[in-house]
């Protein structure tokens, strides 16, 4: 008991109701994003299915590695048998998941690959390159022939470019028909068409302020990229706020939340990619409670849980699902 009320007494850790001797933990970014509140239910739900005390964790906000590393190594205190994490930072975390193993914990990552990949036992996620891909191909087949002369906005997730940061990004430039230079970083593209890269950390009021800044750099965008939906939605009232409300701008993100997929209902979203947190959570805890790691393809060197483009208007050759389709299988 000790060792949990240990682990317990960090900031932004809770343990689900019921107790056993088997502890498993869930490290996420953030306590708020709808993503995270989703996988943190997955996990809840699979913990008290398999009879093992869960102990979740957050950092303070996207990017906070200090956060992280302190869960760890409560994790580590309170007898853990192994833990899934959303890395804030795929490299900075690292030491201290190898701490973790070396301490005989499984340790699976979830969403956001570290670097190297292999540091971990296993990563269950979504193919973010591939949900990049995805819009990218729809915001190109729907310019059509005014692709070539496009402006895009990038509202990108944090100056430390964690992997889903860049997979997603140069994911879309791919799909949009972009030479993306260095395949694991974005900025150095020569591309004409890009105008700006704004930082977003993932959030609302920051997308907002992050498409203000580049309204102010490229007063002519007419497609706009966003890390996620939460930072889609702030760019949507930057854009309204100045009259480019009128359908002049493409606007495409990635998540798949219930909020995102009615925003593409609604118009002010032209297209999402769908993951499904609650999947990659589920799969975790078994995983570690059985100790038995599902087969994963090596070429791609993790579990893939899916993607799916959501459209109200389709593109031909990109495959998607409708909006209601969408609506069935979003979360949050």
């Amino acid at each position: 008991m000790k060792k949990l009320m240990l682990a317990a007494s960090i900031l932004a850790m809770s343990a689900a109701p019921v107790l056993a001797d088997e502890v498993i933990g869930l490290i996420t970014k953030t306590e708020t994003n709808p993503f995270f509140v989703k996988m943190r239910e997955g996990a809840q739900a699979k913990a008290k299915e398999l009879g093992v005390t869960l102990i979740t964790a957050a950092g303070k906000y996207d990017g906070d590695n200090d956060g992280q590393v302190a869960a760890i190594e409560n994790l580590i205190a309170a007898g853990a048998k192994g833990f899934a994490i959303v890395p804030s930072d795929s490299k900075a975390i690292v030491p201290t998941i190898q701490k973790a193993r070396d301490a005989g914990l499984k340790v699976i990552v979830l969403d956001t690959p570290l670097d190297p990949m292999n540091a971990a036992d296993a990563t269950f996620a979504t193919d973010n390159r591939k949900a990049g891909v995805l819009i990218g191909e729809w915001a190109k087949g729907t310019l059509g022939d005014k692709a070539k002369d496009a402006k895009i906005v990038f509202l990108d997730l944090a100056t430390n470019q964690p992997t889903v940061d860049y997979l997603r990004d140069q994911g879309f430039m791919q799909g949009f028909g972009i030479d993306v230079k260095d395949p694991n970083k974005y900025g150095d593209e020569d591309d004409s068409r890009i105008c700006t890269h704004e930082i977003s950390q993932g959030d609302q009021e920051k997308g907002r302020t992050a498409m203000e800044n580049a309204l102010q750099k490229c007063p002519d965008v007419n497609v706009v990229y966003t890390i996620n939906e939460p930072a889609a939605a702030g760019a949507w009232e930057a854009l309204k706020a100045v009259g480019k409300d009128d359908g002049s701008v493409l606007l495409v993100s990635i998540d798949g939340g219930c909020p995102g997929v009615k925003n593409v209902q609604a118009g002010t979203l032209g297209a999402t990619s769908q993951q499904y947190p609650l999947k990659m959570a589920a799969m975790a805890l078994e995983a570690i409670h059985s100790g038995k790691i599902p087969d994963i393809d090596p070429k791609m060197g993790f579990l893939d849980t899916g993607a799916q483009l959501i459209t109200a208007k389709p593109v031909d050759g990109v495959p998607s699902i409708s909006v209601e389709e969408g609506l069935k299988l979003c979360w949050g």
